[in-house]
C-alpha cells in the first residue's frame, strides 16, 4: 500500500513580476494576488503551495510550468531532512583534489572534477542570556526607622541581553545527492592553507578559501543567493532548518533533470 505524504510545490521568484503571470499563478495556487505577488518575489527558491497527493502536485506543477516557470516538487519528508555534511576544520588541496578533515581527525577525499554545486550563504542566530546586575535602592522602612537618616541596600536585578552573530557557511555538493557532501563554517575553520595570505579577519579568510575552491572548480555552479537574500530580506533569526530547506531547494532547481523528488513507503 502506497502511502502519500505531503508533497510542495517549489518555484524561483520571477527577476520582473508580471501582473498577468500573477493572475495565474494565484488560480491555480488557489491564494489571493496579494499572497502570490510575495511568493513570486525575491531571489531564493520558493515553496509555493502544498498538496495531499503526487498527482495532484504533478498536475499543479506542470500548470505553472507552462508559464514559464522553473518548478520543483518535493516531499515533505525530503525538506525536512536535516542536513549530514561533513563538518571540515581544516582543509588540504592536493592538485585536483580535496581533503576535508574535522576536528576528530577524521577525514574524506573529494575529486574536484565531481563537485556539481557550491552553496555559500550566511546564517545569524540570537542567543539570549540573563545577566544579573546589583545596584543600591533606598530603603524607605529602615530609613523611618532610624528617625530619616537615608538607608539604602543592595539589590540584585535580573535582566535579559540578546547577541547575534552571523556567520558564513559553504556547502559542497556532487551531482548524486541533494545531501552536501561537505561544509565549511567561518569560525570552525582552520584558514593555515592561505599561507602568508592569511588575514587577521576570518571573514576575509573565508572569502579567500571561497576564491581559491571556485578556482579549483570552475566546472561547479557556484550559488550565493543565500548570502544576497540574507542581506536584504531576513532582519532576524534564521535557524539551521531553514538554511536546510533552502539549500535543498537550490540544489533541487540546479538539477535539470531532477525535477521531482518525492519518496513513498510501503505497509
Amino acid at each position: 500500500m502506497i502511502v502519500n505524504e505531503i508533497v510542495h510545490v517549489s518555484i524561483v521568484p520571477l527577476p520582473v513580476l508580471d501582473i498577468n503571470i500573477v493572475r495565474q499563478v494565484a488560480v491555480i495556487i488557489n491564494k489571493d494576488l496579494y499572497s502570490t505577488r510575495l511568493l513570486l518575489a525575491g531571489k531564493i527558491p520558493r515553496i509555493i503551495a502544498h498538496y495531499a497527493t503526487l498527482e495532484t502536485a504533478e498536475l499543479n506543477a506542470r500548470r505553472l510550468r507552462g508559464l514559464g516557470l522553473a518548478v520543483v516538487i518535493c516531499s515533505d519528508s525530503e525538506l525536512r531532512k536535516t542536513a549530514n555534511a561533513f563538518k571540515t576544520h581544516s582543509l588540504k588541496i592536493e592538485q585536483s583534489e580535496f581533503l576535508f578533515s574535522d576536528m576528530g581527525g577524521h577525514s574524506i577525499r573529494r575529486e574536484s572534477k565531481n563537485t556539481f554545486l557550491i552553496i555559500s550563504g550566511q546564517v545569524q542566530t540570537y542567543t539570549s542570556t540573563e545577566v544579573t546586575s546589583s545596584k543600591m535602592k533606598f530603603n524607605l522602612p529602615a530609613t523611618l526607622l532610624t528617625g530619616g537618616i537615608p538607608i539604602w541596600r543592595k539589590v540584585n536585578e535580573k535582566t535579559g541581553e540578546t547577541s547575534v552573530q552571523t556567520e558564513c557557511f559553504l556547502r559542497f555538493y556532487e551531482r548524486a545527492s541533494s545531501e552536501p557532501v561537505a561544509e565549511i563554517l567561518q569560525y570552525d575553520f582552520d584558514y593555515s592553507l592561505l599561507g602568508v595570505k592569511l588575514a587577521p579577519s576570518s571573514l576575509v579568510n573565508f572569502d579567500a578559501v571561497v576564491l581559491k575552491i571556485r578556482e579549483l572548480c570552475p566546472q561547479a555552479i557556484f550559488d550565493d543567493r543565500l548570502a544576497e537574500y540574507f542581506k536584504a530580506d531576513i532582519p532576524f533569526s534564521t535557524p539551521w532548518e531553514n538554511i536546510d530547506i533552502n539549500c535543498k531547494l537550490i540544489y533541487l532547481h540546479h538539477q535539470p533533470t531532477n525535477n521531482l523528488s518525492v519518496s513513498h513507503s510501503q505497509d
